[in-house]
């Protein structure tokens, strides 16, 4: 055990935020750089070591969390990244980006505080890239088989890595014109800086997997040139269908899908725009859905210069504590402020859009709203509520409905899919077609960046086993395993 009485005598504490203000003149991480130094030990010291440990649970990718906190609280950061590395190829990205569904399953969290179990992570991960202690992994020998992984997302990366390391020649197919897929576009430059993707990628580079960006499979190449040049082929392709809004005005110039405006902000930090096609600047921007996308958005727009953010939600406002019908060890539905929430903006909950009003140019003016209340399995207008906001950039940030079926990839493998527009596997990650396996939110639906993960190396260990017989690769989870959420 780390310390006996740390989660008695230490208080939780969080890495520090840059002052808004400052902050919001650049696009870097809103984090104080290495604020987390000088406390995390004593923060990993607060761990309890418990007998049954239900951050585990919580953890899609199994991470040895008690091991690595103990090890961080000793000060061997060295051993700790390789309990941390042995579950986790990227804990750069999660201990960022995740929402953390092991601090919901901390122990600790049934009366107290959680463990700062993601600032650790971070923490760990980082000293061990700053001490040079994250290095290529070059398999002894090859096998003579080869891997196609479409798609560069956290699932498509970590099954790329495995495979590599497995002695399979990778090759990994991204139709964006760089590595990473949501990594790279989808996710702000403030929430994760993407030389974090870049080193990776250098290091996959050096271990043998191969990157080819630009060619979108379906299109440029199609499923039965990679069935028949590749032994096996990976679709991690995402879940990149967006969920519409048919309301009238939709038609309207500048009403935007959220994964058609927050790319073209990281493509200015990418140096491709001196400014972006699609900007918030001087405008009342309104931001349509509650969740982590929608506060990118905000944050994107804060950025840009709205003149003013609001974004929706058609859900009730959630409670702060833990709801009774939430309880531990689920990740609970509560009230959260993100950074991009501190920033500013107006947030309006238990409304529904019913259409939107432009100008005689076509470019859209105003939002019409109403209150809706949630009544025999569905939502209800509220007589006389009826509201208009200014409204001249709208972005949709209302989720996923499936991966991408029409650029004829589905079709052209011979792939069926399931119920809910996902591609169909079985227990262990294969399709319908033998060789090809399906991994991440193509096969999963829209999920958290530790289920991609968690995801892709279990498939690489099924793939693997496929070409060879046998593997070594761990396989932590099966498709049917669900998260301790509601």
């Amino acid at each position: 055990m780390a310390d006996p009485k740390g989660f008695l005598t230490t208080p939780k504490q969080l890495a520090e935020r840059r002052p808004v203000d400052v902050r919001l003149r650049d696009w870097n991480e809103v984090y104080v750089e290495r604020s987390l130094l000088p406390i995390i030990t004593k923060q990993a010291g607060r761990c309890m070591d418990c007998g049954i440990p239900f951050c585990h649970n919580g953890c899609p990718l199994g991470n040895l969390i008690p091991e690595w906190n103990d090890l961080a609280y000793r000060d061997d950061f060295v051993g700790a990244i390789e309990r941390l590395h042995a579950t986790n190829n990227f804990p750069e990205f999660t201990g960022r980006l995740c929402p953390a569904p092991c601090e919901s399953a901390c122990v600790l969290g049934i009366n107290q505080d959680a463990v700062t179990i993601k600032n650790v992570e971070v923490t760990i991960i980082d000293k061990a890239w700053d001490r040079g202690g994250v290095t290529p992994q070059v398999p002894e020998r090859l096998s003579g088989k080869t891997v196609a992984v479409v798609g560069s997302g956290p699932s498509g990366l970590a099954a790329a890595q495995q495979l590599t390391r497995a002695g399979h020649t990778v090759v990994v197919y991204e139709r964006a014109d760089r590595i990473g897929g949501l990594l790279r576009y989808g996710i702000p430059e403030f929430k994760m800086e993407k030389r974090h993707i870049n080193r990776r990628i250098e290091q996959m580079r050096a271990e043998g997997t191969r990157f080819r960006t630009g060619v979108e499979v379906g299109v440029d190449l199609t499923g039965q040139d990679l069935r028949s040049r590749f032994d096996a082929v990976v679709v991690a392709a995402g879940a990149t269908t967006a969920r519409d809004l048919p309301v009238p005005g939709r038609e309207l110039n500048g009403i935007h899908q959220a994964m058609e405006y927050l790319p073209l902000a990281n493509k200015v930090q990418e140096g491709d725009y001196v400014d972006s096609p699609i900007s918030a600047r001087g405008k009342h921007v309104v931001v349509i859905g509650g969740g982590d996308t929608g506060a990118d958005c905000v944050g994107t727009a804060h950025r840009q210069g709205a003149a003013s953010v609001t974004q929706l939600e058609i859900m009730p406002r959630p409670s702060e504590d833990r709801p009774t019908g939430q309880p531990w060890p689920t990740m609970p539905m509560t009230y959260k402020v993100t950074s991009a929430h501190e920033e500013g903006g107006e947030r309006i909950y238990s409304v529904s859009t019913t259409h939107f009003a432009g100008d005689a140019d076509g470019n859209v003016q105003e939002l019409h709203l109403v209150e809706v209340a949630f009544k025999d399995g569905k939502f209800e207008p509220v007589p006389g509520s009826e509201k208009v906001i200014p409204a001249q950039l709208v972005t949709l940030a209302m989720g996923f409905t499936g991966t991408d079926v029409q650029n004829g990839l589905v079709e052209q493998l011979g792939v069926d899919l399931d119920a809910r527009g996902n591609i169909a596997r079985d227990g262990k990650f294969g399709t319908n077609v033998s060789g090809v396996y399906v991994c991440g939110d193509a096969g999963r639906g829209q999920s958290l960046i530790v289920w991609a993960i968690a995801e892709g190396r279990s498939a690489a260990a099924a793939v693997d086993k496929y070409l060879g017989g046998k593997t070594p690769l761990p396989a932590p989870i099966k498709p049917t395993d669900r998260p301790l959420v509601v």
